[in-house]
């Protein structure tokens, strides 16, 4: 940790795992409660699940910096207002995590899952590591606190994992879901209805298990086969383990 004055802080993005305190790293905990400011995406009005993990395990006397996004599923990815209003977003966000950075003050960015992995973090590591030390402390991603939740092993030998996002066309999901040995799709939650199609035309619904809230208090684990609706929240993904075999 920095602790000189006339010296730049430290950029830490920290991750957190998928929700369940207790996954965070040794590691990821120590620079919690160390740090003199930490800094958190939310959604407007709300703590930000982030935030939420972390609850009572961080340093009491740090400044507590709130990076509040100016919208989350409001706009379509391909409105070209998103590019352009997330983009004005983060450069902000970087000037204030900057400004802590230049007083000197280590600054630890919570993210859940991994920094670097679907991690709003990484639009701030883009944006400043050139500038200031900066390091980032994995964490168990969201895939993998869900399948270790459902108890699904995914890939076994040479199995190649796919990973891709809910978000994509139906057409190109349904292809790389084909050739894929296990697959895990991301985003799932308002795409669900797209998903459950993409893995019926590659012959894979039958394995697909959906997982809500993974390692969270009201996390629901079920096949996809046997969810009666297509209704998901933002915290929801697809798991296609790989088909089970002997050894």
């Amino acid at each position: 940790m920095s602790d000189v004055a006339n010296e730049s802080g430290t950029l830490y993005g920290v991750g957190v795992g998928p929700g369940d305190p207790e996954l965070m790293t040794l590691k990821a905990a120590r620079i919690l409660g160390e740090a003199p400011v930490v800094a958190f995406f939310s959604k407007r009005g709300r703590s930000g699940n982030a935030r939420r993990i972390v609850e009572g395990r961080f340093n009491p006397a740090a400044e507590e910096l709130r990076l509040e996004y100016p919208f989350t599923v409001e706009v379509p990815v391909g409105d070209p207002r998103y590019r352009s209003e997330m983009a004005a977003f983060y450069d902000d966000a970087a000037r204030q995590v900057a400004a802590r950075l230049d007083q000197g003050r280590d600054v630890a960015v919570l993210c859940e899952g991994d920094p670097l992995f679907y991690g709003s973090y990484m639009y701030l590591h883009d944006r400043l590591a050139g500038r200031y030390a900066a390091e980032v402390v994995p964490g168990i991603t969201a895939m993998s606190g869900c399948w270790a939740r459902a108890g699904a092993p995914m890939t076994r030998g040479d199995d190649m994992l796919c990973v891709v996002s809910g978000t994509m066309d139906e057409d190109g999901l349904a292809e790389r879901l084909a050739g894929a040995d296990a697959a895990v799709v991301m985003k799932a939650g308002r795409n669900l209805a797209k998903v459950r199609s993409a893995l019926a035309r590659a012959g894979k619904l039958d394995r697909a298990v959906y997982v809500e809230r993974g390692t969270m208090p009201e996390e629901t684990v079920v096949r996809l086969a046997d969810k009666p609706d297509d209704d998901g929240p933002y915290f929801s993904l697809v798991l296609v383990p790989t088909e089970r075999r002997t050894v």
